[in-house]
């Protein structure tokens, strides 16, 4: 199965933000390259809030183009064989822990945002992973800064994006 056909799957599956949801399945059943970057009209990306529910906290990185506190996540990849696969990888690349597990239960959240050029909007499928016990990240090329926050501080540094996307997994949780 290609990673159109997983995302695709994915969000047939997917059970809330009905009208979100659908614009995702429009823009790839009208853009079989939807997944790349490479698409002009936007594009699927997957992320991932880590979590440390033990210490009830996430890690956020600062992204280092658009110098904002966010989950971690991007592009999918080739090499990715699903989407949960993408968001796994993404959140192990940008905060430097082995051993994160994706949150049972699929996508949490879903989030269209448009995106500076040469990306233009970005269709993000939204996931939860879990870091082990005793966790220590550790700074990638993509990020300014990586830092634990309580869940009750993410309202003060990050958008509301990410906190519609704590919300929805502590819920899960």
């Amino acid at each position: 199965m290609s990673l159109y056909d997983d995302a695709v799957l994915v969000l047939k599956g997917y059970e809330d933000q009905e009208e979100l949801r659908r614009s995702y399945l429009d823009h790839l059943a009208a853009h079989p390259d939807g997944m790349w970057k490479a698409c002009d009209a936007g594009h699927v990306t997957a992320s991932a809030l880590v979590v440390d529910p033990e210490r009830g906290r996430v890690l956020l990185t600062l992204h280092r183009k658009l110098r904002m506190w966010l989950q971690m996540g991007g592009h999918c990849e080739p090499g990715d064989p699903t989407l949960a696969a993408a968001a796994l990888r993404e959140a192990t690349e940008e905060s430097g822990i082995r051993g994160l597990a994706l949150l049972p239960g699929g996508p949490v959240r879903l989030d269209r945002h448009p995106i500076p050029a040469s990306c233009n909007r970005h269709f993000d499928v939204q996931y939860a992973v879990l870091a082990p016990p005793g966790s220590v990240q550790e700074i990638s090329e993509e990020s300014l800064d990586l830092r634990w926050f309580a869940y009750d501080e993410v309202a003060d540094v990050a958008d509301a994006s990410v906190v519609r996307l704590l919300e929805a997994t502590r819920a899960r949780l």
